[in-house]
């Protein structure tokens, strides 16, 4: 997969049943660099992603997908979960994976929510900086699943 051209990525727009090849493929590739870093794949490469994709939880941008964003609301009037996010490595750096978490603002503001909420790995110290670059601040650090997993959170002005 080369990095899209511009205008390929388009918008974002809901997965499908045929974007699982693909879905699969992007996440595969941009956890990769983490697998010398844990003791096991990190936790979206064991997702099948169908099931986010019949309830119409994961989102995708691209031709072919390049990025990919699963949202959910935690409970109602809670926050928007941001359950992952992943960009192809030869799309990396090309704003893609800003565009998706602004995307998610848009879609917390949507369903009238004021924050969103992710996690990352400890390990992934690249994604802690961008989700501080992008207004996340960390709110607890916990082992779970057998992951040690930061949480952060944004409030929405």
């Amino acid at each position: 997969m080369g990095v899209p051209e511009s205008g390929a990525i388009g918008s974002v727009r809901l997965a499908t049943p045929a974007d699982l090849p693909a879905v699969r493929e992007v996440v595969r590739a941009a956890y990769a660099r983490y697998l010398d870093r844990m003791d096991r794949p990190p936790a979206p490469m064991l997702a099948g992603y169908a099931a986010e994709v019949e309830s119409g939880r994961l989102w995708v941008t691209g031709d072919p997908v390049a990025g990919l964003i699963e949202l959910s609301v935690t409970k109602p009037g809670g926050s928007l979960h941001v359950a992952n996010v992943a960009v192809h490595p030869s799309a990396q750096g090309t704003g893609l994976g800003r565009r998706l978490m602004e995307f998610a603002e848009q879609q917390a503001r949507q369903r009238g929510l004021d924050r969103l909420d992710l996690y990352t790995n400890e390990v992934m110290t690249e994604n802690q900086a961008i989700y501080a670059r992008l207004g996340y601040r960390e709110t607890a650090r916990r082992t779970e699943d057998g992951y040690r997993r930061v949480y952060l959170q944004k409030i929405l002005r």
